[in-house]
């Protein structure tokens, strides 16, 4: 039975709830991430990387981090395998294509958590925000602040991702309430900012009409887009990213929605192994975390939005740096972005 668990304004208030148990030490985890260059999975990163080193309990980190496919990462979780790790955490490149290096290294003895995206390996577990959500309630937001009807451009994530396919379902969920919403244009930028800012330039070059803007994380550049290209705003609906949150702040005539998807769930994954590795799993193999939205246009999402501001991040990384429950380092220790031995 999955667990859904929600978040509270700009973190995820989660509860463990596994007990507790004496601490060991000297653990080795493995990270594998697929994606980089991207503002969220860089704090996915560095949380990862916090985390570690404010538990104190382990040793060193074995991080395989680098642009790649499904057939790169079997090699890297095979590669930390190898290398005796304790742990593997990683952000899946899909639900099945890394199965059978998983399998490999449960069968090895090693905890395999899953962080922002499923698996279907068996025993393996998974904690991740709940992406199907997270577009449901951009897109209906979206929908509905058009009127019901119209056009909007769907601006996806990277083909083949399982966060990728869960959104779609929760975008396609919301579509299907919203007959007389169509589909201007579908493209999809590989969570890329440099990319998904060209295909917006590109399209707003063809002077084709369209209402809306639904995007998969890529949001402070398609606003940024607008605005050089000096055409009227529409309504866009982007994450948490500090970049986006200050425009929903700060940028006149402009309506949007941020829809909270915390990269430090990276941390908590960590976490989530060290329990599991301290003899404390979980009842369930997965445990979701719940998105908000906030809207400028609404009172309570505004006043969210305004306690969210943060001048010290990155543009691209999620204002939402820390999970109570769940993480335990600083603002400092995650900006700073070093852990154990570093």
């Amino acid at each position: 039975m999955k667990r859904y668990l929600g978040t509270v304004a700009a973190t995820a208030v989660l509860a463990t709830g596994f007990g507790t148990t004496a601490f060991a030490e000297n653990y080795t985890i493995g990270i594998s991430n697929t994606v980089q260059g991207n503002g969220w999975r860089e704090e996915m990163i560095c949380a990862m990387k916090a985390q570690a080193l404010s538990s104190g309990e382990v040793d060193s980190l074995n991080i395989a981090h680098r642009n790649t496919d499904a057939s790169g990462q079997l090699e890297d979780i095979r590669n930390l395998i190898q290398a005796g790790v304790d742990a593997i955490v990683l952000n899946p490149s899909n639900a099945d294509g890394v199965n059978s290096a998983i399998e490999e290294a449960i069968e090895a003895g090693i905890v395999v958590v899953a962080v922002d995206q499923a698996v279907t390996a068996p025993g393996a577990y998974i904690l991740s925000n709940n992406q199907e959500e997270y577009a449901y309630l951009g897109a209906k937001w979206l929908f509905e602040e058009i009127g019901g009807s119209g056009s909007v451009v769907y601006m996806r994530g990277a083909a083949g991702a399982g966060a990728d396919n869960d959104r779609d379902k929760g975008f396609q969920r919301a579509l299907a309430e919203f007959p007389d919403v169509e589909i201007a244009h579908e493209v999809f930028t590989g969570w890329q900012q440099d990319q998904g800012k060209q295909q917006i330039l590109d399209y707003l070059a063809t002077g084709i009409p369209f209402d809306g803007v639904w995007t998969s994380g890529i949001d402070n550049v398609i606003v940024d887009a607008f605005l050089e290209s000096d055409v009227p705003l529409v309504p866009i609906v982007g994450a948490d990213n500090a970049g986006f949150v200050g425009q929903l702040a700060s940028v006149e005539g402009f309506t949007g929605a941020a829809v909270t998807n915390p990269g430090s769930i990276g941390g908590a994954g960590v976490t989530l192994a060290l329990q599991i590795l301290d003899g404390d799993a979980p009842d369930s193999n997965t445990v979701l975390v719940d998105p908000m939205i906030w809207a400028n246009n609404d009172p309570e999402g505004k006043k969210l939005i305004e306690e969210a501001q943060n001048p010290n991040l990155d543009p691209e990384w999620p204002v939402s740096v820390s999970i109570p429950g769940w993480t335990t380092y600083t603002m400092e220790e995650i900006i700073a972005c070093k852990g154990p031995g570093e």
